[in-house]
């Protein structure tokens, strides 16, 4: 079968009819050639879920990590020749030709790395997730929203809120919860660090990426997220989040990282 697009679906103990949402969303666009369920969950419970032939089941109980997991599904699409990959939430949902729209718009600018749709909560609203890099201070005022009137302040910055809504724009940092992956790219920059089991292996990618080709927000389009903030309610996740954080930094620098400023003020240079 030849591929040129393909899609991954990291599983863990999930709803599964959230899932099958997720998988049929996919399967709806028949530009889809593969997606990979790539399962990390003890058993192979998940199995069922492959309802088509265009879907492989991979069951993956030791459980190495979010980006890990990707990994192995990003290597099986390039050695089948895909061009572009999709990384998609097992609790994200849409209806329109999402897929297509993002394609085409890559194909027609090949010096875009990665790419995500405009991504909505289930009420509509926005969620904003194109950001600015960070440094620790970002991480800790958006956990603590404190004190109220530099948090605004700072949000809209680092947030790039006051951008206008459908304008489509580079940014430094993508979220991985729906992501095009241009895969030429994906083999000169490299996959997922398995350094992270979760959080913080979209922005580490994004950094790497944009570094050599653009990292693109594209709100033409959009899809629906289930976001759930699990760091926010589970110590467990919390702390999975502070070690994921503590070895972002690690690598690229705590207070003292020039190439950050540079980024974030190039591209805040695009709004002027």
């Amino acid at each position: 079968m030849t591929v040129k697009i393909s899609s991954s679906i990291v599983l863990y103990k999930n709803n599964f009819m959230l899932v099958q949402n997720t998988i049929k969303s996919l399967l709806r666009n028949e530009a889809v050639d593969i997606i990979f369920l790539v399962d990390n969950s003890p058993t192979d419970k998940l199995r069922e879920l492959k309802i088509g032939p265009r879907i492989e089941y991979l069951h993956n109980p030791s459980n190495p990590g979010f980006g890990s997991a990707h990994n192995i599904a990003i290597q099986k699409a390039i050695a089948a020749g895909s061009n572009f990959h999709f990384i998609v939430n097992p609790d994200i949902y849409f209806t329109d030709n999402v897929i297509s729209m993002m394609v085409d718009y890559v194909e027609q600018n090949p010096d875009i790395g990665l790419m995500m749709p405009q991504i909505l909560n289930e009420d509509g609203t926005i969620q904003n997730l194109p950001k600015l890099l960070p440094n620790p201070w970002s991480i800790l005022l958006r956990k603590i929203k404190r004190p109220s009137g530099y948090y605004t302040k700072f949000i809209e910055k680092y947030e790039l809120r006051n951008v206008p809504q459908q304008h489509i724009y580079n940014t430094p940092i993508l979220s991985g919860c729906f992501t095009l992956l241009n895969l030429k790219a994906i083999q000169e920059v490299g996959m997922y660090d398995d350094n992270y089991f979760m959080y913080f292996e979209d922005w580490d990618l994004s950094r790497r990426m944009h570094q050599k080709y653009k990292t693109i927000y594209y709100p033409l389009v959009s899809v629906y997220h289930g976001y759930e903030s699990g760091a926010n309610k589970s110590f467990k996740l919390f702390k999975i989040f502070i070690q994921s954080a503590y070895a972002y930094f690690n690598k690229w620098g705590w207070f003292f990282d020039k190439e950050r400023i540079q980024m974030n003020k190039k591209a805040l240079s695009q709004f002027e």
